[in-house]
């Protein structure tokens, strides 16, 4: 009988057999590449999350005439949007993907493999964040010619490299949720999650419309915090330390908690 070996498990087998040489980031990088491969074969998985954050753009921030004429609102609606954005391709994507392969035969294969949990976190963190980062782009552009909003050079980059490092946390949590919830559990809880960080996190409304209560508490939530942070560093003004404390705990517990998770489940199914 005559096998055919597909080249994602040829180059499983090779990583196998030299994986005393490999390091982690090696690791993960063979991983993320197979996983965009498996992406880029489904057109729409690869347009819905670009698409989607710049019709959301056009139908709710365009029409405000008076938000997108006033270069600070401008600047910081874009913002938020950017953020939402990234919240949601992380908890969606990472969250279903995860929960949705630990049904199909290929997930237990791979994870007999000896190969540590943090390139197989590492190479989902890849593949799915470039797929964020692309979905930044319309919105970035929608912001430079259709509304007054402006920022330096300097305080662009800043602004992504804050979005970058302040969206982790919502990374780290839809990896948690596919390794703690079946495909249809995490479906619901991944919903929930999504508008409960965005309505409260200040991405839908501007936290100065919140009354006291729901504005101190809002201020303990990753979405605010990330909101913040990414403000401060394309605007300036007072370091919010609050903030930034908030989102380094949030990174620390959340990827925590996915390794914890990432290891249940494995002795769940192979012990």
């Amino acid at each position: 009988m005559t096998t055919t070996t597909t080249a994602p498990a040829r180059a499983a087998a090779s990583a196998v057999s030299t994986a005393p040489g490999l390091g982690l980031v090696r690791l993960g990088l063979l991983h993320a590449k197979y996983l965009l491969l498996e992406t880029v074969r489904v057109p729409m998985a690869v347009i819905g999350p670009i698409v989607f954050p710049a019709l959301s753009f056009a139908f709710f921030i365009l029409p405000q005439r008076g938000l997108v004429e006033n270069p600070t609102g401008a600047a910081q609606a874009v913002i938020q949007l950017m953020v939402f954005a990234v919240m949601v391709n992380a908890l969606f994507s990472y969250g279903l993907n995860i929960s949705q392969a630990r049904e199909t035969p290929w997930e237990p294969y791979l994870r007999t493999l000896p190969a540590p949990a943090g390139a197989r976190i590492l190479g989902q963190m890849l593949s799915v964040g470039l797929i964020g980062i692309l979905a930044l782009v319309p919105l970035f552009l929608m912001g430079a010619f259709f509304t007054a909003a402006h920022a330096d050079a300097a305080g662009i980059a800043l602004g992504f490299v804050a979005l970058v490092l302040s969206s982790l946390p919502f990374v780290f949590a839809g990896i948690a949720i596919g390794y703690a919830l079946p495909f249809k559990a995490a479906i619901a809880v991944i919903q929930i999650v999504m508008f409960g960080l965005a309505f409260a996190g200040g991405l839908f409304l501007p936290p100065m419309m919140f009354p006291d209560w729901l504005d101190a508490v809002s201020r303990f939530l990753p979405s605010r915090e990330a909101r913040e942070l990414v403000i401060w560093a394309v605007q300036g003004g007072e370091v919010p330390l609050l903030e930034l404390a908030g989102a380094a705990v949030w990174t620390v517990a959340l990827l925590v908690l996915a390794l914890v998770l990432y290891r249940r489940d494995e002795g769940r199914r192979y012990r």
